[in-house]
């Protein structure tokens, strides 16, 4: 052996260790939060298409011409479509969500495979302001979808606009 042959010493060994340790919790901590959102995903899956049937509801209330332009806003303002967030109700007898006559008509569920989910612990709001103060022949439709996934409280948001011509 030469004399100028060394191992490691105990604080390099230490540090080594440190730098390891910090990288697999680190990676670990990336791990939780990848199965997180994973486990998440049917829940945000679900949210995007209770918003895009929300708007989709407000387009056919104008195309149907079963609503006046003026019903096509919110009750505060004159119209159908109820303030606040409210339960994912099916749509009642006339067709459209988040009306009064919605609740008549039970909560919606949601059918993965492999399972029935009861959307009970989603809301949704539907807010319509007019964009154009003199005419209001242009509104914005902003449908907030909310549910709780595990601890967390998430929010989905989608926003467009409609006029009154079809």
């Amino acid at each position: 052996m030469f004399s100028n042959e060394r191992g490691f010493s105990l604080a390099e060994t230490v540090i080594a260790l440190g730098v390891l340790t910090t990288g697999v919790i680190g990676a670990a901590g990336v791990l939780v939060t990848g199965m997180n959102n994973l486990g998440s995903s049917p829940s945000d899956v679900i949210s995007a298409q209770k918003a895009t049937q929300a708007i989709e509801s407000v387009f056919a209330a104008r195309d149907s011409k079963r609503l006046a332009w003026s019903q096509i806003t919110n009750v505060s303002n004159g119209g159908v479509f109820l303030d606040g967030a409210q339960p994912l109700y099916l749509a009642g007898a006339d067709g459209f969500v988040n009306t009064a006559d919605d609740a008549a008509a039970g909560l919606e569920t949601e059918i993965l495979p492999g399972q029935s989910i009861a959307l009970t612990a989603y809301t949704r709001q539907i807010q319509i302001s007019d964009v154009s103060g003199e005419n209001g022949d242009l509104r914005m439709i902003t449908v907030t979808i909310t549910y709780q996934n595990g601890q967390t409280h998430r929010s989905y948001v989608l926003i467009t606009y409609i006029s009154a011509f079809s």
